[in-house]
């Protein structure tokens, strides 16, 4: 038996239930991870509160929450081979499936990786799912270059404070767009041009942007139409938003422009988390945690991410780094 938070049915953080139930076991392609902190993502609570369709279509209730793991591999199936028992290990459990929310979890052996050598779990946690969602935007749909000029909207949250780092470590030109409380830490993290939405209309500042990268939580048609205005000729607009479509209005000012659209799904890889992982021990990508809740006070770390003022990442605590 474990301890794990779970939802049995859609709404507020009231839903949440800390639960004893049945230890996962893995499939011969799966480990079985001893957590020992898990990240708060805004997929949490979007589907703990049921109201995105798309999401709601394919998961089973009950549910175990948490898709952002840091942990010791317990068990291997039988078919695995580039991860051991005792391997410490940072990565996304399976999703759709049972979360990180938990003192185990499973997941194919493919979506985690040796966690960096340089950080505790605590802060490994709080890398995944938001660096995977950078990494898979940029340079998978993005195809981003050294050299290049790349716009990262919502610069100072999980994903995009990734983003920014990743894409200066790559040789990136970035311009990151976030709140004026913001503009500072944008600097110290590697922004070369930084630009307050509040007070500073970027779709007239800049032009001929080779990507802009949605990394903001907004889902907002106009904001899409003003970020191709800034784009070059055959540029590329990508975002992380997968579960909110382009208009026909927006899929015709990019036809206009010549220019790509997409939405980017995030694709957990063993060798990015890897790669990932030595950009950290390398000290070119930092870990930014906001705040570090128990696994009990799994309420207050929902409501914390619902009010979208965070810079950097949530992270619940299950075990400590020591023990």
């Amino acid at each position: 038996m474990m301890k794990a938070v779970r939802i049995n049915e859609y709404g507020g953080p009231e839903v949440l239930r800390f639960e004893e139930i049945d230890r996962p076991v893995p499939a011969k392609d799966e480990i079985l991870v001893k957590v020992f902190a898990s990240g708060v993502n805004p997929v949490d609570w979007a589907i703990r509160n049921g109201a995105n369709e798309a999401l709601r279509s394919f998961l089973t209730l009950p549910l175990t929450l948490g898709w952002d793991a840091a942990g010791i591999v317990e068990e291997i199936g039988d078919e695995v081979t580039a991860l051991q028992k005792g391997d410490a290990v940072y990565g996304v459990p399976n999703f759709p499936g049972n979360g990180s929310y938990a003192e185990y979890c499973v997941a194919k052996a493919t979506r985690f990786a040796l966690k960096p050598e340089s950080i505790g779990f605590t802060e490994s946690a709080a890398v995944p799912l938001a660096a995977l969602t950078a990494w898979t935007g940029m340079f998978e749909y993005g195809n981003l270059q050294a050299g290049q000029r790349i716009l990262i909207q919502g610069g100072s949250g999980g994903v995009g404070s990734f983003a920014v780092q990743f894409a200066k470590a790559k040789g990136a030109y970035v311009i990151a767009i976030a709140s004026g409380s913001n503009l500072d830490y944008l600097r110290e993290i590697g922004a070369d041009e930084v630009i307050d939405y509040n007070t500073q209309k970027y779709e007239e500042l800049l032009h001929d942007i080779d990507l802009v990268l949605e990394a903001s939580p907004m889902r907002d048609n106009m904001e899409r139409l003003k970020a191709v205005r800034v784009l070059k000729t055959g540029g590329v607009l990508v975002s992380v938003n997968t579960d909110f479509p382009f208009s026909d209005e927006l899929k015709e000012a990019i036809s206009r422009k010549n220019a790509v659209a997409e939405l980017s799904a995030n694709q957990p890889r063993q060798e990015w988390l890897a790669e990932i992982a030595q950009l950290i021990d390398d000290g070119k990508v930092k870990v930014f945690i906001n705040k570090v809740f128990a696994l009990e006070d799994f309420a207050a770390a929902h409501r914390e991410s619902e009010s979208w003022h965070i810079r950097g990442k949530l992270v619940l605590e299950i075990k400590k780094d020591k023990e």
